[in-house]
């Protein structure tokens, strides 16, 4: 083992104990280069931290491009989605059917969905080696780099600490409590660690960098695809919110600092609503790089991003023309059940988001569009292509309601009903002009479903307001049982117990899983 790590180090992968036996774990691990990794020779100048800055973006991104990950973890479990009647690969999309009854297991193990790769879901290795690569470039902009000094390195060290508390925070989202650790070069077992700790741990870590990180970048060109303040602030709020779920005794301090958080971002008027809201603007926002966007992974066809097919959330829901060719995307694959799209967009309710981002909104058929992800549609013929969007993680408008959640828990009404306000005005929907207290968050509740609609959120927003387990929010409720052992969380894949006697799966998962 000795010999392998003087030519080779294994990136930290399930276990993060694999140092002491390679035999156990060489089948799963990546292997990287050490000067990638170690620092010991690459980390000479600034263009190494942006090289090295771009690969573990890319790592990341590697990861979310496996599988149909944007829709199955933060839209499909709620039960809402159907695959069209004589779509493409109809029996394979059944899957989505699967994850919408919460039959993680099946979806993983029915080997009619093994085009969807489910299973890689559970693995979490290339978040620990985006994880690692982060520790190795703090521990060296604390040891210091030639030619990185003073804003930059204070920007480059935010930077760094916004992508290791990312990577954790969507981690917890998925397993629930995981394994901490920022040291440069861990080898030892570990537990998993609570996850409300590991977000406070997080929080602590990334709220001093929040301030040494500039409002918007030097190149426009980096808008959104690289953090900015914003960025952080969005993470932040995310984090906050999280937390005052599953550290109840303590909501009234994560509902303060989120929204002390919102009211600076606001505040700063750095950021905007594209408006008016046409479909040129909002191509722009789909598109990427827009005054909205706070974080996102930029993809683009003139880049040549390497998009997997089955990647994006908006494969299932386009047909042609929003999706080539004509003559295999006669319908869209799937389409979210009318009962659903009638509860948030009622079509006596003013709300240009209805018009502007659906078609056949309510045809329970391949015939329904998501428009909303249909602008970017680039000239192609006969190939079997998306339209050029990009992977939005956090937005502006996703943060003002974050923000008028907040308040509103807070029995701050007024300032939750201005900011809900913001974004229904955008949409040239009509504004909120009921009462407070439960009235109120219902309806900041359903304007994030409507606003963020396809972009990863509602799962996640049904388990931290805990409305997973009422039928009046979801068609696969949890009970109270179920979500107090875990089952909205994923299963951890096996080989994580590799050399860590320590480690333990998701319980939920390893038991009757129901």
């Amino acid at each position: 083992m000795k010999n392998l790590i003087k030519n080779k180090i294994s990136v930290i992968g399930l276990s993060l104990a694999f140092l002491f036996s390679f035999q156990a774990c060489k089948d799963y691990l990546n292997i990287e280069p050490i000067d990638r990794l170690t620092g010991n020779n690459f980390y000479l100048s600034k263009k190494d931290v942006e090289s090295n800055l771009a690969f573990i973006y890319a790592r990341f991104f590697e990861k979310i491009n496996e599988t149909w990950v944007m829709g199955a973890i933060g839209e499909a479990r709620s039960g809402e989605i159907f695959v069209s009647e004589g779509a493409n690969s109809f029996n394979s999309r059944k899957v989505i059917e699967v994850l919408g009854k919460n039959n993680i297991l099946e979806a993983m193990y029915n080997p009619n969905y093994d085009w969807y790769k489910i299973r890689e879901i559970t693995k979490w290795d290339k978040y620990y080696e985006v994880i690692q690569s982060v520790n190795i470039l703090i521990s060296k902009l604390e040891e210091g780099i030639p030619g990185v000094t003073g804003s930059d390195q204070d920007r480059y060290m935010a930077e760094a600490k916004f992508i290791r508390s990312f990577t954790y925070f969507w981690m917890v989202r998925l397993y629930g409590d995981v394994p901490y650790y920022t040291e440069a070069y861990h080898t030892e077992p570990m537990p998993r660690e609570k996850m409300v700790t590991v977000l406070n741990n997080c929080i602590a870590d990334l709220s001093p960098q929040k301030d040494l990180m500039p409002w918007s970048l030097n190149d426009p060109g980096l808008r959104g695809a690289r953090p900015a303040r914003g960025a952080i602030i969005a993470l932040l709020m995310h984090m906050n919110m999280w937390n005052a779920s599953f550290d109840p005794g303590n909501k009234q301090k994560y509902y303060t600092e989120a929204v002390n958080l919102g009211k600076q971002l606001i505040d700063s008027k750095q950021h905007k609503l594209v408006a008016p809201f046409t479909d040129q603007n909002w191509a722009i926002v789909t598109k990427g790089r827009s005054e909205e966007s706070l974080f996102e992974f930029y993809k683009s066809i003139n880049y040549g991003d390497n998009v997997e097919a089955l990647a994006p959330f908006w494969d299932h829901f386009l047909r042609w023309p929003y999706k080539f060719p004509r003559f295999t995307n006669q319908l869209s694959h799937c389409y979210f059940i009318s009962t659903y799209m009638n509860q948030i967009f009622p079509e006596s309710d003013a709300d240009k988001r209805r018009e502007m981002w659906f078609e056949d909104i309510t045809s329970d058929n391949g015939q329904f569009v998501l428009r909303k992800f249909g602008t970017n549609v680039y000239a192609s013929g006969n190939e079997d292509k998306n339209p050029d969007n990009t992977f939005s993680i956090f937005r502006y408008a996703d943060a003002i309601l974050l923000y008028a959640e907040a308040c509103a828990e807070l029995g701050r009404d007024q300032e939750a009903t201005t900011a809900v306000n913001m974004v229904r005005d955008r949409a040239q929907a009509s504004r909120y002009n009921g009462g407070g207290g439960a009235d109120l968050k219902n309806f900041i509740f359903l304007e994030r479903e409507r606003e963020l609609i396809g972009e990863g959120i509602r799962y996640f927003d049904l388990i931290r307001t805990r409305r997973i387990m009422s039928a009046e929010w979801t068609m696969s409720p949890l009970t109270l049982d179920q979500y107090n052992r875990g089952g909205w969380t994923w299963p951890i894949d096996a080989s994580a117990l590799n050399n860590n006697p320590y480690m333990q799966l998701n319980q939920y998962w390893t038991t009757i899983g129901r």
